[in-house]
């Protein structure tokens, strides 16, 4: 650890998903265990099962249009008030479009191939260039609830195979698929965004 006066930094680098097991010694030199894991950093775009999402909205939908409707007809009996029937259906008709519009955005965007997870991207573009490499492209994918799949292009003067960056990127749970190109810079050649 390294101490910044308020608090202490690690040295070593932290695995993806943040669980693991701390070694703290106090003043005194006592030892403890702490474990620490990760909470929720919002990946849970990468997470949502959209089948299950779609079928929670469609029986939701179904209970409160039903009841709509009952109470539509129920006070259209009771007070003459006709209105109440079609009204009861516009309003199921806005409830049904909003809670569907989160759906067809979320679904549309794994349909074109959208990233499924900045902050992933980020974490991997750190693991990447943290030793000299860049990454010259990345492309992530869903391919299922929690399942993420890449296509990574490293450059890089060092001489390293695709093994190496797969065993780097292996504490990213979240990456079911993982295909890795190497290119290899010499000292005089341009860098792959150079013209």
């Amino acid at each position: 650890m390294r101490d910044h006066a308020d608090y202490l930094e690690s040295v070593d680098e932290v695995p993806e998903p943040h669980a693991f097991t701390a070694h703290v010694r106090a003043v005194r030199g006592d030892e403890c265990l702490v474990r620490f894991e990760e909470h929720d950093h919002g990946h849970a775009r990468a997470h949502r099962d959209n089948n299950m999402r779609a079928a929670i909205i469609h029986v939701a939908a179904d209970a409160a249009i039903s009841v709509l409707v009952i109470t539509g007809l129920l006070l259209a009996m009771a007070f003459g008030w006709l209105w109440m029937d079609p009204l009861a259906g516009i309003v199921g008709a806005f409830v049904i479009a909003s809670w569907s519009y989160g759906l067809i955005r979320d679904t549309g965007a794994i349909l074109l191939d959208m990233n499924p997870d900045r902050q992933l991207t980020e974490n991997l573009r750190e693991t990447i260039e943290s030793e000299g490499d860049r990454l010259a492209d990345l492309h992530l994918w869903r391919v299922g609830p929690g399942h993420v799949a890449a296509i990574i292009s490293v450059a890089t003067s060092q001489p390293r195979d695709p093994q190496y960056y797969h065993a780097r990127l292996a504490r990213y749970s979240v990456l079911s698929h993982v295909t890795v190109e190497v290119v290899p810079l010499s000292a005089r050649s341009p860098t792959p965004d150079s013209p």
